[in-house]
């Protein structure tokens, strides 16, 4: 897993005053988390290049090189970032440090590959229950996403995680074995509408329906 550059700096104050000054200058308030134990660091960062790592394929889970705090061949995570709801700017980003030869749990993504049979051949429709799986991993070692090969799926069978090909993957399942990821089903037939209800005898149909027509019936 290739690993991104991001450049940071400390600094010393915090609050609303100095996050704005911050972003008045391109930068984001951050904080660095492992980087001394018990101890929480106060960085910036340029929000403009942290995006383009978080829209990349690896997204949340890229591994990040922060350079100019701490060790030089530092590497972090994003723990967590808060996006502004109107304009969806960055806002405020928290990292973690990550040890390169220690395992971590990471969410990473679900893709399915093929057509299922069940679908093509007997009408049935894919229903993707779970699009992402809990895995256990090394930081270096962290898949872009995880594919999953329904070509041979026929109606009413399915795929869990315990049916996962993990033989030499460098991850391994932590989300339960009995989780369903995707399966095909049968397509549900709509329901008919229900019938009018049947208006008793001699009983004519609401005025209000049929009152425009009269009206303008009457004036010409």
């Amino acid at each position: 897993m290739a690993s991104s550059t991001l450049q940071a700096e400390t600094r010393e104050t915090r609050g609303k005053n100095e996050a704005r000054r911050l972003r008045a200058s391109g930068k984001i308030p951050a904080v660095l988390y492992g980087a001394e134990k018990g101890k929480a660091t106060e960085i910036s960062v340029d929000p403009k290049v942290l995006l383009r790592i978080l829209h990349s394929e690896s997204g949340v889970n890229s591994l990040i090189g922060l350079e100019g705090v701490g060790a030089a061949d530092m590497r972090v995570l994003v723990k967590e970032y808060q996006l502004d709801p109107i304009t969806h700017q960055l806002l405020h980003v928290d990292f973690f440090q990550v040890a390169m030869d220690k395992m971590l749990t990471v969410t990473v993504p679900i893709l399915l590959k093929g057509d299922a049979k069940g679908v093509k051949q007997q009408g049935g429709i894919v229903d993707f229950v779970n699009r992402e799986l809990e895995i256990e991993t090394l930081p270096g070692d962290i898949p872009e996403n995880i594919t999953v090969d329904i070509s041979e799926l026929m109606l009413n069978q399915g795929l869990r995680v315990r049916d996962l090909h993990t033989e030499g993957a460098k991850w391994k399942p932590v989300t339960d074995a009995d989780t369903m990821i995707v399966h095909v089903v049968a397509l549900k037939a709509e329901e008919p509408a229900p019938e009018a209800a049947a208006l008793p005898v001699g009983t004519a149909e609401p005025e209000v329906i049929k009152k425009g027509k009269a009206d303008k019936e009457e004036e010409k």
